[in-house]
């Protein structure tokens, strides 16, 4: 349990700087200015996005054949290794006003929306499938994207300028790969 959530946070901690959700919490910073109902909007976002990830899948681990969870598991994780090292761009939120949703409301849409076939959310399917932890899974992930959002969040602009995205990238990369290569000769494996 404690190596699931553990690995869980890191991975998602590391994969989700200067991902496509974190830019979008600088810009809905910056455009709000309300820090508090966009941390909440982070949280209950992420907790509904990656529980239901997690749990894709813990049923894909009990469905398919464990010879070919592995080699899945295996290459996923170098796939994602590899997309890692592709920038990502934020939407555009400029111009759009928090409506009838408020703040809170639109970045919880904005959020699982955007966070919908994202890096972080295939992570979570993989961790999960390979931890066979829904719970720890879900709390790491999540964790670990409030880790890289709620300081982009308070600091705004300023943390962009602390943080050397591509190194944060290629670490992640290499991250992921060392889990890729590991699944795949079998460390780990019942």
């Amino acid at each position: 349990m404690l190596e699931a959530f553990f690995v869980s946070t890191g991975v998602v901690a590391l994969g989700e700087v200067g991902d496509k959700t974190q830019l979008l919490a600088l810009l809905l910073a910056a455009r709000y200015r309300k820090p508090l109902p966009i941390i909440a909007g982070i949280l209950v976002s992420t907790l509904l996005n990656h529980a239901a990830a997690a749990a894709l899948g813990a049923w894909l681990a009990r469905t398919i054949d464990p010879q070919w969870m592995r080699w899945g598991l295996g290459l996923s994780f170098l796939a994602v290794a590899v997309w890692m090292l592709i920038p990502d761009e934020a939407d555009e939120v400029e111009g759009r006003s928090s409506g009838r949703l408020g703040v809170f409301g639109l970045t919880v849409v904005a959020f699982f929306l955007a966070e919908m076939g994202d890096k972080t959310q295939v992570a979570t399917v993989m961790l999960a499938a390979r931890f066979d932890d829904l719970v720890a899974v879900t709390v790491g992930t999540t964790l670990g994207m409030m880790i890289a959002n709620v300081p982009a969040v308070l600091l705004g602009d300023k943390a962009v300028k602390f943080m050397p995205v591509q190194w944060v990238h290629r670490i992640a990369a290499v991250v992921f790969a060392a889990i890729g290569v590991a699944v795949l000769a079998g460390v780990g494996a019942p």
